[in-house]
């Protein structure tokens, strides 16, 4: 049954958070080298090197201090620490991802690469956040780029990058046990192995995670229920990854990566008898880098990967019923099987004093096959192809130009061209203004466009329901205007970065359904629908991001993420999809503070407010909830070996709701003990 709500938790969470901050005032300040020494670099935006003041888009920027002291278990809840995100865990115990709203189970409007490589599915086109093969343990940072970013990295760069860099092998050297238990079920374990031999580094990291994200009993008092609808919520994930780094220059280096997962997974519950209840997914990768720096500015690196990925889902029986009406078993075979590889290759020169550049392209085959999804047991598959470059040019002290673009043919939309330009004014050392407008597109994704899902009634009379049929379908497209400013202040120790946008996206992508009468085998007919997908009008987003870094003093820092959102959509659109315009959240807030309370012992606060929304197609309109998370670590040596034991609670306040009313996620309180040596 669900628990009580936990009001008190908030009471105590906010005091707790203002001591922190009273506390660390006491503490040694910073000077402004220790400042300047501090601000961050970023590589993703342009595939160049560039001081935060410099990007031509807003970035944020998670490294591992916040990733420690956010407390969060689990890489995509870290994106809460990123303005405009939202973050959810579907029917099926799968996160999605949405970033100023369109948000459904699919996370399909942004990109997403670890160390440069896409993992973004084909089929749906979302992102397995769960099979993902990399520990939090082994995460270097995070760049979040908030922003179209297509003139680089081409189609699916539509709203967002996130661009997860995992820790040099070099910096692993040693070993690494981690062990966590907590409520909930969850439990975890993560052994590393780091070591090398003159130019040669390598880790193995083993990594078996265990987590029940939702109450499992619901009372649901819109249907009636009264504490009986079941949600099957167990998930067991084991992976293995590794990497080798080899230096075979000064200049030129080497690094191949591998990671495999597997597990047992359930998800849906009983009221939802078409989903199913349990499931084996499998995924591995191959990653394979050359890597040449001349200097700073200068370089080329080639790069190989495949990914393959399969759901595991054996075809099983349920009762089909439509409004209520049950009319007979149907045979469901929702198992996918997805493969993706892709060549990249881009060089960066300097021309003179004031010029840069980088170009490049890629090459990428991707297929899926799923007879239950495409009506055939072929594999499907398609090979898209592209070219980018990126000038930055400094004709003064003053001002910074930026612009590029990127060609690219796709196997379903042919040819499309994303171009960017961006000036960057720099009014003193300390405050800069940005304003960029760039052109994105969203190719279709396999099952958008070739989709031919049919039902087949298990038992005689044989016939079969339509669910879904193949479209012809152009690429939307995201027209972006923004205007950006960064201000630094050394004297206090902080850091803003405002982002003003608007986004107006057409040929909007959405699903239409048609009723069509069927023969009921249990006497008279039936009504059903199928799906459709069409290119639907046009939406706008409008809306601020503001981030906040505040680190006074040594022992104290304080990340504070803000968004407002706003959209609009035409009536054509509405057509589609009515709940658009309360698919994203009118406002988001995150914070995350940590205090060095004494040496050794730490403590922080994570907090995540967001305002209602709909979560479109499968899921259902969510309320307002604000979670806070408290974690207490305290670092010692114990043998000879460094050691961190940690106290965690995630959410202190009362139960939320996650992507579908039934999906609650409450308090609970683990403990962990890594060893470092």
């Amino acid at each position: 049954m669900p628990r009580p709500p936990h009001s008190l938790g908030l009471q105590y969470a906010i005091p707790c958070l203002l001591a922190g901050m009273s506390g660390a005032l006491h503490a040694a300040p910073l000077s402004e080298a220790d400042f300047l020494a501090d601000l961050p670099v970023v590589l993703t935006v342009s595939k160049m090197a560039q001081p935060v003041q410099d990007s031509p888009s807003a970035v944020t920027i998670i490294d591992q201090d916040m990733i420690r002291a956010s407390g969060y278990q689990d890489i995509a809840d870290l994106m809460r620490l990123v303005p405009g995100f939202s973050v959810s865990a579907t029917r099926d115990n799968r996160f999605t991802l949405a970033y100023h709203g369109l948000a459904d189970a699919y996370s399909r409007r942004f990109q997403v690469l670890v160390d440069g490589r896409s993992i973004y599915s084909p089929h749906f086109g979302e992102v397995d956040w769960n099979t993902l093969p990399l520990a939090i343990e082994d995460i270097e940072r995070i760049e979040v780029v908030r922003g179209p970013n297509a003139a680089v990295y081409g189609a699916n760069a539509f709203f967002a990058i996130i661009n997860i860099v995992s820790r040099d092998p070099s910096q692993t050297r040693g070993k690494l046990v981690s062990v966590q238990v907590g409520e909930q079920n969850m439990a975890g374990a993560v052994l590393r192995y780091g070591g090398g031999e003159g130019d040669l580094n390598y880790r193995l990291t083993l990594s078996s995670q265990h987590r029940d994200r939702h109450e499992r009993y619901f009372d649901d008092p819109i249907a009636g229920s009264a504490g009986d609808e079941l949600l099957y919520e167990r998930t067991y994930t084991r992976f293995l990854n590794g990497r080798w780094d080899y230096r075979l220059s000064n200049t030129d280096e080497v690094s191949a990566q591998i990671g495999l997962t597997g597990g047992n997974w359930n998800g849906g519950g009983n009221d939802h008898a078409e989903e199913n209840t349990s499931y084996d997914p499998l995924s591995g990768f191959v990653q394979l880098r050359f890597n040449r720096a001349l200097n700073t500015d200068e370089g080329w690196n080639v790069q190989f990967s495949h990914n393959y990925q399969t759901l595991g889902k054996e075809s099983f029986v349920a009762p089909f019923v439509v409004k209520n009406d049950y009319v007979d078993d149907v045979v469901y075979d929702n198992n996918i099987r997805q493969w993706r590889t892709q060549l990249d290759f881009s060089s960066a020169q300097r021309v003179n004093p004031q010029l840069r550049w980088v170009w490049g392209g890629e090459l990428r085959h991707e297929a899926v096959q799923g007879k239950g999804y495409y009506s055939t047991s072929d594999k499907l598959d398609g090979t898209m192809a592209g070219l980018f470059a990126h000038a930055e040019w400094h004709p003064d002290d003053k001002w910074l130009v930026q612009g590029g673009a990127h060609l690219s043919h796709h196997y379903f939309t042919g040819l499309s061209l994303s171009p960017r330009l961006a000036v960057n004014y720099h009014v003193n050392s300390h405050n800069t203004l940005r304003l960029a407008v760039s052109r994105a597109t969203r190719s279709p994704t396999f099952y958008e466009s070739k989709g031919n899902q049919i039902l087949a009634i298990d038992g005689p009379p044989a016939y079969a329901v339509q669910v879904a049929v193949p479209a012809d379908l152009d690429p939307e497209v995201n027209t972006s205007v923004e205007l950006g400013y960064i201000g630094q202040w050394p004297a206090w120790g902080g850091q803003l970065d405002v982002r003003l946008y608007r986004d107006h996206l057409t040929d909007y992508i959405g699903d239409r359904s048609t009723s069509v009468t069927y023969p009921n085998p249990n006497g008279g007919t039936y009504k059903y629908k199928f799906f459709t997908h069409y290119n639907s009008g046009v939406v706008d987003v409008t809306g601020l991001d503001m981030q906040l870094s505040w680190k006074p003093h040594r022992d104290f820092s304080m990340h504070l993420g803000q968004a407002f959102i706003h959209i609009d959509a035409s009536k054509k659109a509405l057509d589609v999809d009515n709940d658009l315009p309360e698919s994203g959240p009118d406002w988001i807030t995150s914070l995350l503070a940590n205090w060095r309370v004494a040496e050794g012992l730490s403590l922080s606060t994570a907090l995540y407010h967001t305002d209602k929304m709909y979560w479109l197609r499968d899921g259902d309109l969510t309320q307002p909830y604000t979670r806070v998370d408290v974690r207490l670590a305290r670092q010692f040596k114990l043998n000879g070996l460094e050691a961190e034991w940690t106290l965690g609670v995630q959410n202190l306040g009362d139960d939320y709701e996650e992507f579908r009313r039934q999906n609650l996620f409450s308090r609970r309180v683990y403990t962990s003990l890594r060893f470092d040596w």
